[in-house]
């Protein structure tokens, strides 16, 4: 048994060293020199010393493309048309870029560190994306994991964005914490007022962010963001329109519930809102007055398993539960989703069984 336990330990302590040398020569030996990347056929040229992620090195020049992971390479929105000089495609893209993409030559540029020389290709509309900084005016508690964090624009001073759509919220290090990180953020402000972004987060235990968030961000402090992204909007139809969402999917049709206020939209909208418990619900009051000041719309709250001390008398159970309860027919219908990836493909299957169109289903997915 000693004799086993030693050899594992031994084996342990040999993979260990190995993992420290290539740490080492990935950092002091694995020089790669000057490289030149060429940004949409000229339109902008950056000379950097290679070694990092082509999506730090493009945060760096203020080029900044959407990664609500961090550039962790588990959301897949960081694509980019490499031309040249990518290398391979790595096992950790794959499953975020369909055949026709890896033909194109998308890639996750979290994951294509520049070596060498590049030629790449980003959307027209990101190179227009701006970065702000803003005090942090006020910090509201919604539920006990929710808060809603008023943002004041300093420089520039005001966002023109499509209700729907959301920003980049700058992570600074934090004790515990040692890096920058950016995540993103549904917008959850009235777009009217253009000089204010409102973020409402949900914490994530252990999350880097959500961390700095709830235990180290002051009202008063400056803080940094860029944006906004996203195709994530209503769209011109006046067809009668169902929303669905749960915790911090929140956010964005607030913005949109705004919108369709200012403009006296009049479309049938029914939105379904899910929580756990009682205690998961949030903005209970702003969607009351929502309901009293737009033509047609209905809130329809519905927690799963109230807690043993919570009262309620709305509806129980899942929130798509409640929404295959209301329908026998969504044919006419389009539908908008906010919240986690499991939430969202129970939604699309509830509505697909109801004879919505997919294509008239848009949505936002947080992972």
């Amino acid at each position: 048994m000693a004799q086993a336990v030693l050899a594992v330990l031994a084996i342990s302590g040999v993979a260990a060293m190995l993992a420290l040398i290539l740490v080492v020569a990935e950092r002091f030996i694995a020089r790669y020199g000057s490289c030149t990347i060429d940004i949409n056929q000229g339109t902008r040229q950056i000379t950097i010393e290679g070694g990092k992620s082509l999506l730090n090195v493009l945060t760096e020049e203020k080029l900044f493309i959407p990664s609500a992971c961090g550039g962790r390479g588990t959301c897949g929105y960081c694509k980019v048309t490499i031309r040249e000089g990518g290398g391979p495609i790595l096992p950790t893209e794959t499953p975020f870029l369909t055949a026709d993409e890896q033909e194109q030559g998308l890639r996750l540029s979290c994951q294509v560190k520049v070596r060498n020389d590049l030629v790449i290709k980003i959307p027209e509309e990101l190179l227009s994306v701006r970065e702000y900084t803003a005090v942090c005016e006020k910090i509201e508690d919604l539920t006990y994991d929710m808060k809603r964090f008023i943002l004041r624009l300093q420089e520039p001073d005001r966002i023109d964005y499509v209700p729907g759509q959301y920003v980049q919220l700058l992570c600074p290090p934090y004790p515990g914490s040692d890096e920058e990180v950016y995540r993103a953020y549904s917008i959850a402000s009235d777009p009217a007022e253009t000089g204010r972004v409102d973020l409402i987060i949900r914490r994530v235990p252990n999350g880097i962010c959500t961390t700095w968030c709830f235990e180290h961000l002051q009202e008063g402090q400056t803080v940094r963001i860029n944006g906004p992204y996203g195709e994530f909007r209503l769209s011109d139809n006046p067809a009668p329109a169902l929303f669905i969402a749960g915790g911090s999917g929140m956010a964005p049709f607030v913005s949109i519930l705004h919108q369709m206020e200012h403009a006296h939209d009049t479309r049938s909208v029914r939105y379904f809102y899910g929580g756990n418990q009682v205690r998961d619900l949030c903005l209970l009051d702003e969607m009351k007055r929502f309901e009293e000041h737009l033509e047609d719309f209905t809130f329809v709250p519905v927690v799963a398993e109230p807690g043993p001390e919570e009262s309620w008398d709305g509806r129980r159970g899942l929130v798509t539960e409640a929404v295959s309860e209301e329908f026998d027919n969504l044919a006419d219908y389009e539908a908008y989703l906010c919240g986690s990836p499991g939430m969202i493909d129970a939604a699309i299957k509830v509505l697909k069984s109801l004879g919505i169109d997919k294509a008239r289903v848009y949505y936002d997915k947080f992972a």
